[in-house]
């Protein structure tokens, strides 16, 4: 049996497999502030007393968490500082010079995770091609580590000049403060992020060891808590590419856990894809806080190595510190289920980005939410069951939506108290719509030819209304929607990438010195999945570069031929990186030299396969139909709409819309001028006319 287990910012989902008899079990709990932890053993708990699985007869747990995003947003991370060569101390905040808004006269820069009285200088050079120009200065490493414990510090941050080319002086420095400092994390950047680019190196390396003390202690109390329990089976963590590391790996490098959740249901958006025959899908994840979505393109999302947390304006790209990781594409809005709605000063109704999150909550679940959301917003308008969020463990109060929606939306606006809630409907709905057009139109591509697959905790409530504003043909609703990204934890493989950055003209390289360091990070790749039990040779290699024009600043990966590399590959890269290059810019440059930038070497075991099924406990093999309730629909107002039990529904089973399809973990409204099929597997399979 294997844990899947994802904290969100509203709740925690956990999805258990079992292998022996093929299903699926779920659970659903409140997310628990400032401890998550408290939440996470609440499921299992409850695992446990549902469905009599003990946590020690487990076999494998996979974990996404926030609390990396949450600790560099909130900038709640560890004292930092920042050790940098002499005269470069001030990198993290000149940055690029560039203005992510160039019309706005009061703009803010993201401000940097270490302030500049703990940013220090040390004498040492090296040049591009890793020559030592000038020698590290012993004498001021012993200065750095009194300053640092004068200081308090607590993590320290290490991204020495052209320390990609050589890592000789960083891990000097490094073993320095290992053993004269041992209670200081230290981070260096030739371990983080050993490529090109000083001001997106030396971001990357502050922020790894900005959250590195709390994410240390976070993984070590969750593992050791689990131990006690009785579990002994091996724990993976779900990182920002939709790849599996150890704990171990997640502690040294935790800034790869920035995007954890939401590449979850990147990957289960890829297993489901695959066992539906969709190589194209459109992948809509709503869950309590934000939506995200993320294209399917022939079976695989797209990793990019751009990525940017903590922004100043959340929507403004350049506004974050910049993260150069491996992280799936994804385009993510502040709009979920407890985004608050309110009417702004100029007498609009809009909707977030900020969140009531778990605590207070939005105000049907009586926690001490006053502020309207777009949950209180579904349940006034009849999407959702007040007698049956979450399977009926927790009662929402429809009189305390309508008096929320009542003081702060529908008075103030002057119209009736149904017709604010649809505004927050349609608003959201349209704000993620737009959002996801933008996406897709960006990468060259048509929404309009891609079917979209919808999940998280709210999003199969709002899926139908984003698909019909974008136009898509048929919307796909998964077994375990509610908790789609637990599961994808289940279904990715555990992996390794390593990067090295060695610029070198593609006509005159030195092919022995690139096979050589190929070599030696496959190596590293097959070391690191032995952590979890897994053989060479049951593991692949993909091998990509980084290419460019001489001359350019910014390059396009291209595959690398398999095999030993030497002259004859030469014509086959040039090749590949002209038909990249024509795809994406539609011209390629004839007489212009290539270089060869960024070479990375990603490792992975097999993708785990299940065939599954959804466990249904206490449902007896009856119509699925419980009868009708009043649901609100713009095209019709309200009407006497069919309910059915989505536990109940067998294979092959079909309806027209409108409907609405409960579930424990979410709710699936089906619109107007649509017809519903469950195909062999369960999956709700919606055709829009």
């Amino acid at each position: 049996m294997k844990l899947g287990i994802d904290i969100g910012g509203t709740f925690t989902d956990f999805v258990l497999f079992n292998q022996e008899n093929k299903q699926l079990y779920f659970a659903k709990t409140l997310t628990t502030y400032p401890d998550p932890t408290v939440g996470i053993f609440n499921g299992i708990k409850e695992i446990e007393q549902k469905f009599g699985f003990p946590v020690k007869n487990m076999d494998g747990i996979v974990h996404g968490t926030t609390l990396v995003t949450n600790a560099v947003i909130e900038r709640k991370g560890a004292k930092t500082a920042f050790i940098t060569t002499k005269g470069f101390e001030d990198v993290l905040e000149i940055g690029r010079e560039m203005r992510y808004d160039i019309y706005d006269i009061f703009l803010t820069m993201p401000k940097p995770l270490v302030p500049r009285n703990l940013r220090m200088g040390v004498s040492e050079r090296v040049d591009i091609h890793g020559n030592i120009v000038t020698p590290m200065d012993e004498n001021a490493m012993e200065s750095l580590a009194s300053t640092l414990e004068e200081n308090g510090i607590e993590a320290v941050g290490v991204c020495l000049l052209n320390s990609f080319a050589n890592t000789s002086h960083e891990k000097a420095l490094g073993d320095y403060l290992s053993k004269n400092v041992p209670d200081i994390y230290y981070s260096l950047s030739s371990e983080i992020m050993p490529e090109i680019r000083e001001y997106e190196r030396s971001s990357a390396t502050a922020m790894n060891a900005y959250v590195q003390p709390i994410t240390d202690k976070y993984l070590k109390d969750f593992e050791t808590q689990l131990r006690k329990s009785g579990f002994e089976g091996n724990v993976n963590i779900m990182i920002s590419s939709g790849r599996l590391t150890t704990i171990d790996g997640a502690r040294k490098s935790p800034i790869h856990l920035l995007e954890s959740g939401p590449a979850g249901g990147a990957m289960a958006g890829v297993f489901f894809g695959k066992h539906l025959g969709e190589e194209n899908l459109l992948c809509f994840d709503m869950g309590g806080t934000t939506a995200k979505a993320c294209v399917i393109y022939e079976g695989e999302p797209e990793i990019t190595n751009h990525f940017e947390a903590g922004r100043v304006k959340r929507f403004k790209k350049g506004s974050g510190l910049p993260v150069r990781i491996p992280v799936i594409d994804l385009m993510e809005i502040g709009a979920g289920g407890g985004s608050i709605a309110r009417v702004n000063n100029i007498g609009l109704l809009t909707v977030g980005p900020d969140s009531a999150s778990s605590t207070p909550g939005p105000a049907c679940y009586n926690l001490g939410g006053e502020d309207p959301t777009v949950t209180d917003a579904d349940l006034v308008l009849g999407y959702l069951n007040a007698d049956y969020f979450l399977g009926g463990e927790m009662r929402l109060s429809v009189e305390a939506a309508r008096k929320a929606i009542e003081a702060k939306l529908a008075k103030p606006l002057g119209i009736s108290i149904e017709e604010a809630a649809m505004g927050v409907h349609k608003i959201v709905n349209e704000n993620m719509a737009n959002a996801a057009r933008v996406h897709v139109l960006e990468k060259g591509m048509d929404p309009r030819h891609f079917n979209m697959i919808g999940f998280g905790g709210a999003g199969p409530v709002h899926s139908f209304g984003v698909a019909k504003l974008l136009n898509t043909k048929r919307l796909i609703i998964p077994v375990g929607a509610g908790v789609t990204s637990a599961l994808g934890f289940l279904v990715s493989p555990v992996a390794s990438e390593k990067i090295h950055s060695h610029i070198m003209k593609l006509n005159d390289i030195d092919w022995k010195e690139v096979n050589t360091f190929l070599e030696d990070m496959t190596d590293d790749g097959y070391s690191f999945l032995e952590q979890s039990d897994i053989a060479k040779k049951d593991a692949t290699v993909n091998r990509v570069v980084e290419m460019r024009y001489a001359g350019q600043g910014h390059e396009i990966t291209i595959a690398l031929p398999e095999g030993e590399l030497n002259e004859s590959c030469v014509a086959e890269i040039e090749k590949r990186f002209i038909k990249e290059y024509e795809f994406r810019y539609n011209r390629s440059i004839k007489g212009m030299a290539m270089e060869m930038v960024t070479w990375r070497v990603v490792v992975k075991g097999p993708t785990p396969e299940m065939k599954v099924k959804q466990f249904s406990a206490g449902v007896a093999a009856t119509d699925a139909y419980k009868g009708t309730r009043k649901v609100y629909f713009e095209e019709t107002g309200y009407l006497d709409c069919p309910v059915y039990d989505r536990y109940a529904l067998k294979p092959h089973e079909k309806f027209d819309g409108p409907a609405i399809i409960e579930e424990t973990e979410s709710t699936t409204v089906v619109g107007v001028n649509s017809s519903v099929q469950v195909d062999n597997d369960k999956n709700i399979i919606i055709d829009l006319h």
